[in-house]
């Protein structure tokens, strides 16, 4: 059965998250107090109230419960400005703990019932202790939360190999899977040091062309393919993908560039057979 939704970010680059309006008329931009997992929570309408189908939906609408008051952005204006104070005494306790993690940020939810600490670690870490001296410093009920090296990144931000700022720091809301099967495609060089991130990770722009250059591999030749050109025939080494250039090995023993379009005929794959099984 249809449903009327509302999304809405609690992070400018944040996953969207459906909530029911409740008859509230909002609008992208507008700010709504909302109960999620972690509380009560100001977020940011993402876009306007649609209507999805029921497969749409992951788990139960949570309502919207209000639209953000002048009270409720001081309140959560108050709580931002404590927390460089609260990351302060959280580095000194986890100091004064010997514990081997990396503090990321922290933030209170609106009716200030639970202080979320974000850190990451290379492996489990028995924060216990650190708890005990986290609730006793600030009276309220903590939550630490270990992230992956990607929302690491994600939390500090900073500027990529392409001189912009990251990506996932700016604009991208979710993380989608990237494989070094996908670099491969683009005929990218396989040095870590070219294709991994700030965070270590391969580079989340490798998604972003792998579909253009599948779609377009379709039309061209593979390497160790036979083709006939004006120059006679020859074995391809290697194809430039977008411009839609091959380097040909001819049988005279010379190397030279075509056109895809220029070639004459193209043959039989010619290279080593795959076993399928």
């Amino acid at each position: 059965m249809p449903k009327e939704v509302v999304s809405v970010r609690f992070k400018s680059a944040g996953k969207r998250y459906y909530f029911d309006p409740k008859n509230i008329p909002l609008e992208p931009g507008d700010k709504v107090v909302v109960e999620t997992v972690r509380g009560i929570e100001i977020g940011e309408v993402a876009e306007a109230i649609k209507t999805v189908t029921d497969k749409a939906l992951i788990e139960t609408l949570k309502p919207v419960i209000r639209q953000a008051t002048e009270k409720d952005l001081k309140k959560e204006q108050r709580n931002i400005e404590e927390i460089p104070t609260v990351m302060k005494t959280c580095a000194e306790l986890v100091k004064k703990h010997a514990l081997e993690m990396k503090l990321l940020d922290a933030e209170y939810t609106l009716d200030r019932a639970k202080l979320i600490i974000y850190f990451t670690a290379d492996g489990r870490i028995d924060f216990r202790e650190l708890v005990k001296d986290l609730a006793n410093a600030f009276r309220v009920r903590i939550e630490l939360r270990q992230v992956g090296a990607r929302d690491g990144a994600k939390f500090l931000g900073g500027v990529g190999p392409c001189g912009y700022i990251l990506c996932c720091n700016s604009f991208l809301g979710e993380f989608e899977a990237v494989s070094i099967k996908m670099a491969k495609n683009q005929n990218l060089a396989l040095n870590p040091a070219n294709i991994s991130g700030l965070c270590g990770k391969l580079l989340c722009c490798i998604r972003y062309e792998n579909e253009t250059y599948s779609v377009f591999r379709k039309t061209l030749p593979k390497p160790n393919t036979r083709v006939k050109t004006k120059d006679g025939r020859g074995k391809v080494l290697t194809v430039n993908v977008i411009d839609r250039f091959v380097k040909v090995a001819l049988d005279n023993d010379t190397i030279r560039h075509y056109k895809v379009d220029d070639l004459l005929e193209i043959d039989e794959y010619d290279g080593p057979k795959v076993k399928k099984g």
